[in-house]
């Protein structure tokens, strides 16, 4: 063997609990919890492409005792057993890494550390080097110059400079570190009170355990009685933290090899599991390998160019003018729509070629690059010709760069990330990193890759451009192929696709407009409740002091948990993971029913979030060049279709109360203008009568009656001009809370009564609603069945947990799924509108602007002296954006500002 030979085993036991901890709850459609097994799978194909090597190990625990048990009778006593969907998944899982060719080690009377430090003892021994996959701290004891641990999840090494950065200690002081600090996972005793602090500034000073021990009665103060106390149980505690290296094998280092993939074994586990993106993979690659391959997809070597002259750009815009379809992507110097300035464009026509076009890469020494203003001319009538296709990841933000130089960005035919958002919403996130990894089983190259991440991280046009070049074609080529990998599952879901090219597509330029147009506020006004805000605070901290009788930091969860429970003794109602009392919002809003002290500490809360994140900040967000605010609407975020709003989030501004109100005024309308808020009236519940079909809902809202005091006349057998305040609110929590699945528990706690009057208040509703409780029943069973929910426009929204062996988790699945198609329907209606709207705008030419949406809301400025025709234009498109079985009905204010809208 030679030095450059190298090992990679990895601990299938972390990578098994680390996967099913840090996954999203996946499962096939027969309800066989998958998320592990594709998680496992996942870091091995990462790990095995980062380090090309034909040695490779898997190694597991095998189940039954190990010969700690017999040292220790307690050893491990204290963990919980294995939930039972991820026992589920151990079979498929080995199965699955033995026919890729893995080599997979199971050892009984041992654990995989056991296993692992054998042979990476072995392989140092033959000249091999050695790198350990683990999260495991007890492997550092492993590390020398020949051997180093990777953590797949974090991308993050340790060699033996990085134990002592890590622990304080050298890899050879790891047994004592560990004998000393204990280890409660395992129950491996330690010395009490000691901390990972005091064991390695003990092993600094003493070197060994051996040499503390001969020293401790040197030790001043508790700790010192604390390790006097423990020596009888530390040869104990060392022994079992010990990794044995010397275990019995039946094979060498140098005999583990990578095998050729079964490819027919793993057809049907993958058929079987139901890992499609895998599954298209194998097949299309040839099925009988005469070579061995490792488990990464293997591409051709992609033909990147980078653009320095006119005769290449010529023949590049050639190209692209007979192209069917090209993918475009423009490359920035920040992610601030506003203020980005282009640094390169990229573009590719076909798979594993792709070009970048350098323009303002401005370090020391750059090479000389083409001008941006005269290459951006040259591509104008292409980028803004509507019948030359295009495909962008994240179109949106090419369209508002592109807006900065003047150019319409128009033809933008498909956007992988919304291809991806649309086949599922929740399986993953959308980025272009995220997509080509799961799609193409391609690793990209990350923008922190090149330029840094954090503080540290540099601008694009200071990458060198051979480094950026790279990358920046990359991203138009890879959008390419990952556009060829999902169309072609969108073709086959005709309902889908419709969603995507009526709906997700059209709206991408009226995002952009909206957020580019931004909205007003007044930074004076929101300095002076700045100034109004921490002058209550400060009030609020005197009276909680009080309440406490001491002072402490109404910003510590510590701190206000010894105040609460040891001081002042209330009762506990929930536990952190870590068993210790919760201070958690919704536990402080329920303990604030009977204490003063945790409504005041929930006041402080809420208005310090007001002041930190709007009134503070509201005026350093303002944009120079426009003076207006300028949000970034998140169109593939949430699970449901509703857009999420960011930088700064507009749809969590609190209407409730009066802060937050206050917060509103500060959104004001130019001289000349009025603000007009147009917000759909009880547009759920709106949807609940038309999915459900139920009369007596169809009746109420036909007839425009208060649907709330409706449903309380119903369910309280009272005539609608009788029904009393208290009734009608009950009836509204019902109403609202069924169609966010609430069940009896939380209606009584919502309603402060008991949970069987609550009960009966839901079985009177289904009672006079029959046709509500038939649709939620069958939405279950329909969502168990194929395991999604649809809303009107089929936009489908994916539920994994629907068939959990957890009923906690179950059950939410199933609250979910009645509550999904009615929040996304609701998110298909407002888009569908603003869609409408914004085409009425353009085509209209009158002097309004659409500035904001919040939740079932459109905000606009109008010119004062056409608002009547306007309000009435705007209800009009509104309410004409879907067809239900009921009306739509536009609720409309003017006023001033955004709170007298309102």
């Amino acid at each position: 063997m030679t030095t450059q030979t190298l090992l990679i085993l990895v601990d299938g036991s972390s990578y098994l609990y680390r996967a099913f901890h840090a996954m999203p709850t996946l499962s096939n459609s027969r309800g066989e919890p998958t998320g592990a097994v594709y998680g496992v799978i996942n870091m091995l194909r990462k790990l095995v492409a980062d380090h090309p090597t034909e040695h490779v190990a898997v190694v597991f625990d095998a189940p039954g005792k190990t010969f700690r048990d017999n040292l220790f009778a307690q050893y491990k006593a204290n963990r919980e057993s294995m939930p039972e969907e991820l026992r589920a998944q151990i079979e498929p899982l080995h199965e699955l890494i033995r026919a890729l060719g893995i080599p997979l080690l199971c050892i009984p009377g041992v654990e995989a550390d056991d296993v692992i430090g054998t042979l990476t003892k072995q392989a140092t021994q033959h000249g091999m080097r050695a790198v350990i996959s683990t999260s495991d701290k007890d492997m550092a004891q492993l590390v020398n110059e020949h051997v180093m641990l990777v953590n797949t999840m974090t991308n993050t090494y340790i060699d033996p400079q990085g134990v002592v950065d890590k622990f304080g200690v050298q890899a050879a002081q790891i047994v004592d570190y560990l004998t000393l600090i204990g280890d409660t996972s395992d129950n491996i005793p330690g010395v009490p009170s000691v901390g990972p602090k005091t064991a390695a500034k003990w092993l600094q000073s003493y070197g060994t355990l051996d040499g503390l021990v001969a020293h401790a009665t040197e030790i001043k103060g508790k700790v010192g009685d604390s390790l006097r106390a423990s020596l009888n149980q530390l040869p104990l505690s060392r022994q079992l933290a010990t990794i044995d290296c010397n275990v019995t094998l039946d094979l060498r280092a140098e005999d583990l090899h990578l095998a050729v993939p079964d490819a027919e074994k793993l057809k049907t586990l993958y058929q079987r599991l139901e890992f499609k993106t895998w599954l298209s993979e194998l097949l299309g690659r040839d099925s009988t390998p005469d070579t061995q391959t490792t488990t990464s997809v293997q591409t051709p070597p992609s033909n990147y160019e980078t653009i320095l002259t006119v005769e290449q750009l010529a023949h590049w815009l050639d190209q692209l003018q007979r192209a069917d379809l090209f993918a475009f992507e423009t490359a920035t110097d920040s992610a601030d729509y506003m203020q980005a300035k282009i640094v390169g464009v990229s573009f590719a026509v076909q798979p594993h070629a792709a070009a970048y076009v350098p323009l303002a890469h401005d370090y020391l020494d750059a090479p000389e690059q083409l001008s941006c203003s005269d290459v951006l001319k040259r591509l104008r009538p292409l980028l803004e010709d509507n019948k030359k296709n295009k495909v962008c990841q994240n179109a949106k933000l090419d369209i508002s760069v592109l807006a900065n130089y003047n150019i319409t960005l128009r033809g933008v035919a498909y956007d992988t990330m919304l291809e991806s958002y649309v086949l599922n919403s929740v399986g993953s996130r959308h980025d272009v990193d995220t997509l080509a990894l799961k799609h193409l089983g391609h690793k990209t190259v990350s923008l922190e890759e090149i330029a840094g991440k954090g503080v540290k991280q540099i601008a694009l046009n200071q990458v060198a451009v051979d480094i950026a070049s790279n990358y920046a074609a990359e991203d138009a080529e890879v959008t390419l192929r990952l556009h060829q990998a999902l169309w072609p599952m969108l073709e086959k879901e005709t309902k889908l696709k419709s969603l995507f090219e009526t709906i997700e597509m059209p709206l991408v330029p009226v995002l952009s407009h909206i957020e580019r147009t931004g909205v007003l506020v007044d930074a004076q006004m929101l300095a002076r409740q700045s100034t109004e805000l921490a002058q209550r605070m400060d009030e609020l901290e005197r009276e909680a002091y009080r309440l406490a009788g001491e002072e402490f930091n109404l910003g510590s969860p510590k701190q206000i948990q010894e105040i609460l429970y040891n001081k002042l003794k209330l009762p506990v109602l929930e536990k952190t993971p870590t068993g210790q009392p919760s201070t958690a919002e919704s536990v402080l809003q329920e303990l604030a029913t009977d204490y003063q002290l945790p409504q005041c500490i929930l006041n402080h809360r809420g208005m310090s979030k007001l002041k930190s994140t709007y009134t503070d900040r509201l005026p350093e967000q303002i944009n120079p060049r426009t003076g207006r605010v300028h949000t970034s609407y998140q169109q593939a975020v949430a699970s449901t279709g509703r857009l999420s709003s960011t930088d700064p989030n507009l749809q969590n501004i609190p209407i409730r109360t009066e802060e937050g109100r206050r917060i509103r005024q500060a959104f004001i309308a130019p001289p000349g203008y009025k603000i007009v808020a147009a917000d759909y009236s009880q547009i759920e519940l709106r949807i609940l009568a038309h999915l459900s079909g139920d009369a007596g809902l169809m009746r109420a809202f036909a007839e425009g009656a208060d649907v709330h005091r409706a449903t309380a006349a119903e369910v309280f057998g009272t005539p609608p001009d009788q029904v009393t305040n208290d009734q009608r609110r009950s009836a509204k929590a019902i109403n609202f809370g069924l169609v966010y699945g609430m069940s009896a528990f939380g209606l009584a706690r919502q309603l402060g009564v008991e949970r069987g009057i609550a009960q009966e208040y839901i079985d009177l509703y289904f009672t006079r609603y029959p046709g509500v409780k038939h649709f939620m029943d069958t939405t279950r069973a329909s969502a168990r069945q194929t395991g999604h929910v649809e809303t009107v426009f089929s936009r489908r929204l994916y539920l994994p947990d629907i068939k959990a062996s957890n009923a906690q988790r179950r059950q939410y699945a199933e609250r979910t799924a009645i509550n999904a198609p009615m929040q996304g329907t609701a998110a298909d209606i407002i888009k569908r509108a603003m869609i409408a709207v914004h085409a009425w705008l353009q085509q209209s030419s009158i002097d309004a602007r659409m500035i904001m949406q919040v939740h079932d809301e459109l905000v606009f400025e109008v010119g004062e002296t056409i608002l009547d025709q306007t309000v009435a234009d705007i209800r009009s498109h509104m309410s004409r954006a879907a067809d239900l079985k009921v009306p739509l009905v536009v609720d409309i204010g003017i006023g001033k500002n955004w709170d007298e809208a309102h």
